[in-house]
């Protein structure tokens, strides 16, 4: 009776989608539900909601609220069940360091959303398997007119969380001082197992995997939105880029604008392979990056053989492959690509974010379609 009294749901509604759901159908169940019926799935399950594509953004920051104590709570029993094993091996060690790390990711990420600093933060996602994941947005995009979704690349994990917020940050600053008028929002979408060492960041298989889900998130931004569609940008770096080019190529991006930042190659031989608009594949290396060094495997085993003869270095210049060849195909800054781009200076590999670095004004200005 009380909360009949205060407009709550007695029962659960019915046809609720599955996780994987596609986002239009998510958000045609979700317009024929009564405000009653939203707010008992809010409170009785916060689990669906907050993975659920097509869901409003405010709607699923507020169930994955819900969940971060249990998250928290399901770190910490997996560190007791590697504390009670004796003896303690390698495995173990390695185990409870992790863990620690997504602890202290969680307890900083669990910070951010608690207090005051703008722009307001929304939890899109959450997780702890393995290195862990998390979607969280910094403003809201289903208000925003401009919407960055920014994927990271190797060894990205729930510990990196607060780090790379502060890159999704930065570009979203360097917005607001070009076009303050505009309203932008930037997503980190980290719902991916991301390599964690170089042998497994040498193969594309993460990256396949990543695609369905990094479409149909793209495709809830849409769903979702408010007004008139928004600019949707997706930003991929290092092993993230080729996540979003893989993404793009296989499954399709709801992106105004596709940009790599540091790419070991996209898995396309060239930017029209990858389905947005003619000139909105943007690209940007940094002069001192090693992944320039990332060549084409069987270049890499030409150079080898190669190098055992004494004149092998002068056959190799003969027959040398372009070098717009890298690792997982053509590189997305060359001039052959066919796509665009804009300078970094030299900032190694990781330095795309500096304040100093005109990469930071490039990726704001693409953002805001500028």
């Amino acid at each position: 009776a009380d909360a009949a009294r205060a407009g709550w749901a007695e029962r659960p509604p019915p046809g609720r989608p599955k996780a994987g759901a596609d986002p239009a159908s998510v958000r045609a169940w979700w317009a024929g539900l009564t405000p009653a019926q939203r707010r008992w799935l809010v409170a009785h399950e916060p689990g669906l909601l907050g993975r659920l594509d097509g869901v409003p953004v405010a709607t699923r920051d507020q169930a994955n609220r819900l969940l971060l104590g249990a998250r928290r709570e399901e770190l910490l029993a997996a560190r007791r069940r590697l504390l009670e094993r004796v003896p303690r091996g390698p495995v173990e060690l390695a185990g409870l360091s992790r863990i620690g790390k997504s602890l202290a990711g969680l307890d900083a990420l669990a910070a951010r959303l608690a207090g005051d600093e703008q722009p307001r933060a929304y939890l899109l996602g959450l997780g702890t398997g393995g290195e862990g994941r998390a979607v969280v947005a910094l403003g809201n995009p289903d208000r925003s007119a401009r919407v960055l979704t920014y994927v990271p690349g190797m060894t990205a994990g729930l510990h990196d969380v607060p780090g790379e917020l502060g890159r999704a940050a930065r570009v979203l600053a360097r917005c607001a001082a070009l076009a303050p008028e505009e309203e932008a929002a930037a997503v980190l979408w980290l719902d991916y197992d991301a390599p964690d060492f170089l042998h497994e960041a040498a193969w594309p298989g993460q990256a396949q995997n990543a695609g369905p889900a990094l479409h149909r998130f793209q495709e809830g931004l849409r769903e979702t939105h408010d007004g008139p569609p928004g600019r949707q940008t997706v930003l991929g770096h290092s092993y993230g880029s080729l996540v979003v080019g893989t993404a793009a190529r296989d499954h399709g991006l709801a992106a105004d604008a596709l940009v790599f930042v540091g790419s070991p190659g996209v898995g396309v031989a060239h930017a029209g392979e990858l389905g947005v608009p003619p000139g909105q594949v943007w690209a940007s290396t940094a002069p001192d990056d090693v992944i320039r060094w990332a060549r084409p495997p069987d270049e890499l085993a030409r150079r080898s053989l190669l190098g055992a003869s004494p004149v092998g270095p002068a056959i190799g210049a003969l027959l040398g492959a372009p070098e717009r060849e890298l690792w997982f195909g053509q590189d997305p800054s060359h001039p052959g690509f066919g796509g665009r781009t804009f300078p970094s200076g030299r900032h190694g590999h990781t330095g795309y974010w500096a304040p100093d670095n005109p990469a930071l004004d490039g990726m704001a200005r693409v953002v805001l379609g500028r």
